[in-house]
């Protein structure tokens, strides 16, 4: 009995740092700052960029902040840029059920840009993406559907194609939305998030059912559905690979490596552990819960019989801790010839590891290179980054598009780019959704 008391104490203590974990602190009220500069046509956003680049200010709430209920887009997360030069935009709502929607947005160079509302009362909706049939799908909490965007009514054209995926809310769970990419196959590659932090063992235990299933279904990992052509799927999944404890981030690069990014575990420390860039394989086992990093055993396994960190596979790459990788997206453009060929990454972390976009470089194969002596940016109170290095094992200094994006009062709130799309003349368009904008990275003409 007082152990069950003592569990539900602690499962309701964790419930406020539970949502912090997944949303992060509350929105700043202040927006971005504006004044009469331009970047290519958009109110210019009070980023520091690299040399050659600025931030246009498409879509945000007045400089004066504004609440997210007041918002009309409220948490945009993804993006899909249409061959007509329309984007489609994933606005989560909240984190709670049947508030989410999907918006068309008609840029205006010089003016306000065009909403229209397509769909609306979504379950905390993620990933949009076009389908091997060329459709629209887009994934919620527990199931992907798609719809015409172009129907006279979008609500009612869609259609479930993945039910049944788990309904991981919040309160107990920490992982609730899906994502998913379509493979060289048609086959959807599915995330399935962790429903806790660490699956922290009860006394005697010594594996963990959420990771390793025990009649259960598998969680922490990417889930198949065989494409069985003409738009329809095997109902019944296979678990491609495993151990993963969030994979927002995927992608299939044009060298043939399949990415995901890891957000890894929450802890006091500010400089452990580090993120992760997997290279997924078949049957592959990553090491979630047990492990993190290059084969570190995490806190609540430590000392655990059985637990072998180097039963597992190692990242291909170091990230900065807790950056929250949430979008992997190979840049192909005629704006940015010196990105060509990189894989984008947008980190979403509020904390000074994070709000910032990196660009890394590919070998022929589509795997991130990694640097000699490899380092990254910690924002620092004296406004100034402090580089700090990595630990053991393969890490990059990349570049980071955006090396001046933590908060500055009455100038910008800390960068929470989440989902990135390249549309056709080669812009990098970034949804914030903590910030309720949408940004257009665009060549510095001036």
């Amino acid at each position: 009995m007082a152990r069950r008391a003592a569990a539900l104490a602690t499962a309701l203590a964790a419930l406020f740092l539970i949502a912090a974990a997944a949303v992060g602190p509350p929105p700043t009220r202040a927006g971005y700052a504006r004044d009469e500069r331009q970047c290519d046509g958009y109110p210019r956003a009070p980023i520091d960029m690299i040399s050659g680049l600025c931030a246009g200010i498409v879509v945000a709430p007045p400089p004066e902040g504004l609440r997210p209920s007041k918002r009309k887009i409220r948490l945009p997360r993804t993006l899909l840029a249409l061959p007509d030069g329309d984007l489609l935009v994933v606005d989560l709502g909240s984190w709670e059920p049947g508030h989410g929607s999907v918006w068309r947005l008609t840029p205006h160079r010089g003016g306000e840009p065009r909403l229209a509302k397509l769909l609306e009362k979504l379950d905390l909706p993620h990933t949009i993406a076009v389908g091997p049939d060329g459709r629209i799908y887009v994934g919620e909490m527990n199931r992907i559907r798609r719809f015409d965007p172009d129907a006279a009514d979008p609500q009612a054209s869609l259609e479930t194609v993945v039910a049944g995926l788990p309904g991981n809310r919040l309160h107990a769970n920490r992982h609730p939305l899906s994502s998913f990419i379509f493979d060289a196959d048609g086959g959807l590659l599915v995330n399935v998030g962790a429903p806790t932090d660490q699956c922290a063992p009860e006394p005697g235990e010594t594996r963990c059912a959420e990771a390793d299933g025990d009649g259960r279904r598998v969680h922490a990992a990417i889930w198949r559905f065989a494409y069985q052509g003409h738009g329809q799927w095997d109902g019944a999944y296979t678990v491609f690979a495993s151990g993963l404890r969030n994979s927002l981030a995927m992608v299939r690069t044009g060298g043939g490596a399949l990415l995901q990014a890891e957000n890894s575990i929450d802890v006091a420390d500010r400089f452990w552990p580090p993120e992760e860039l997997n290279v997924l394989a078949k049957g592959g086992k990553y090491g979630w819960p047990y492990c993190v990093g290059m084969g570190e055993a995490a806190p609540a396994w430590r000392g655990t019989a059985g637990v072998d960190c180097h039963a597992y596979r190692d990242p291909v790459l170091l990230l900065p801790p807790h950056g929250a990788p949430l979008s992997l997206v190979e840049y192909h453009g005629a704006m940015f010839p010196q990105l060509e060929g990189r894989l984008l990454v947008s980190l979403h972390g509020y904390r000074a590891t994070g709000s910032r976009i990196l660009a890394l470089e590919l070998d022929d194969k589509g795997v991130p290179v990694a640097s000699a002596k490899a380092a990254y940016e910690v924002y620092a109170a004296s406004g100034r980054p402090v580089r700090r290095a990595y630990g053991p094992g393969p890490a990059t200094n990349g570049l980071v598009l955006t090396p001046g994006w933590n908060a500055l009062a009455g100038r910008r709130p800390a960068g929470s780019p989440v989902g990135m799309a390249i549309t056709a003349d080669g812009a990098i368009w970034v949804a914030e959704d903590r910030n309720g904008a949408i940004l257009r990275l665009a060549r510095d003409r001036h």
